[in-house]
């Protein structure tokens, strides 16, 4: 079996147990997030919008003492830029039915959240498979530090992500059980 392959099995099972951990989510679920944000506050941050059955970051994002930016993506193969993104912003459908702000300035993160399938212990996360994340956090980091957190329901650990060269890791992980730094 190829890495690609494995990968893309991998995100088949990932789904699975995402969806059955919204399924029974409760509204407490993000307030992790929250908290660990207010550490970063001042900081500009990007969040997400979150799709089908990713844990809902907004209440964490409408919350931020800072600017918050959201993802549009350019085209394939290509790092995301975020527009500023504010509660009650005028949002429209964007790459992949993603909703972004209609318009608003570019900001550059210094804080990310992250959606994913899958993360394990060591940091890595499994995303949709169009390394947009991977992309960004690459360029943002040659530029400064960023901390990058993947934020997701305690069901969506696995013991370990299949991995590539180019796979950036997370700098932590919050889920509605617990925040950790991933073990390298």
């Amino acid at each position: 079996m190829t890495l690609t392959e494995i990968k893309q099995a991998a995100r088949t099972e990932a789904f699975a147990r995402r969806k059955a951990a919204f399924a029974a989510r409760r509204p407490e679920d993000g307030a992790r997030l929250i908290g660990v944000l207010a550490e970063h506050t001042g900081k500009t941050l990007a969040g997400y919008m979150p799709m089908r059955t990713e844990i809902d970051c907004l209440p964490a994002m409408a919350a931020h003492g800072g600017p918050v930016g959201v993802p549009v993506i350019l085209g394939a193969g290509t790092p995301l830029k975020f527009r500023e993104w504010h509660p009650g912003a005028i949002m429209v459908a964007g790459e992949f039915g993603a909703l972004i702000p209609e318009s608003g300035d570019w900001v550059e993160p210094q804080v990310l959240v992250v959606p994913l399938l899958a993360f394990d212990r060591r940091g890595f996360r499994l995303g949709y498979g169009g390394g947009f994340y991977d992309r960004t956090l690459e360029g943002l980091r040659a530029r400064g530090p960023v901390t990058a957190i993947g934020f997701a329901f305690a069901a969506q650990e696995v013991a370990e992500v299949p991995i590539e060269p180019t796979d950036q890791p997370l700098d932590l992980i919050v889920t509605e059980a617990e925040v950790f730094a991933p073990v390298r």
